[in-house]
């Protein structure tokens, strides 16, 4: 439990601390949601490396979608991915009914503007433990009514 938030507290202070910084001009708005996206890409590639060191080869796409929503997920946010959609065409949605990274703000609208720049890292998560498994991708984040929210992920073919 202390793990869980201590997760929650710090990526709630990188979040500030980067917006923090641009509004004092140490950088622009618009590249802070970039650097928490990039700051969970290498995140991500590292916890996918570790996790699935003693793991049997994925046999395909589908798969490595699964093993994302089930073990990363429960590992990083303590449960499973609610809902796991397809169109078998490479385009994934994954949505998590209460997202934890989202619980600690209003379960309202008032606060739905704010919700991007919490998703960011999660977005870089997601696509950096991908990229780790050799899977290229593009991966977005929507909320209509918070805490829930869906993730996008379009697979890039090479």
């Amino acid at each position: 439990m202390a793990d869980e938030a201590l997760f929650l507290l710090l990526h709630s202070e990188m979040v500030a601390g980067l917006y923090r910084a641009a509004e004092q001009g140490e950088g622009e708005n618009g590249r802070c949601i970039t650097k928490l996206e990039n700051m969970g890409f290498r995140v991500g590639q590292g916890l996918i490396e570790r996790f699935t060191k003693d793991t049997a080869r994925f046999k395909d796409e589908l798969d490595i979608m699964k093993f994302i929503c089930k073990d990363f997920w429960t590992t990083v946010f303590k449960k499973q991915i609610d809902n796991l959609r397809t169109n078998h065409q490479g385009i994934y949605v994954l949505q998590d009914n209460k997202f934890r990274l989202l619980t600690q703000m209003s379960a309202g609208k008032q606060y739905l503007e704010h919700a991007p720049k919490y998703l960011a890292f999660t977005c870089g998560l997601i696509r950096g433990g991908l990229s780790n498994l050799g899977i290229k991708s593009i991966v977005t984040a929507e909320v209509s009514t918070m805490p829930a929210c869906k993730f996008q992920v379009m697979i890039q073919k090479m």
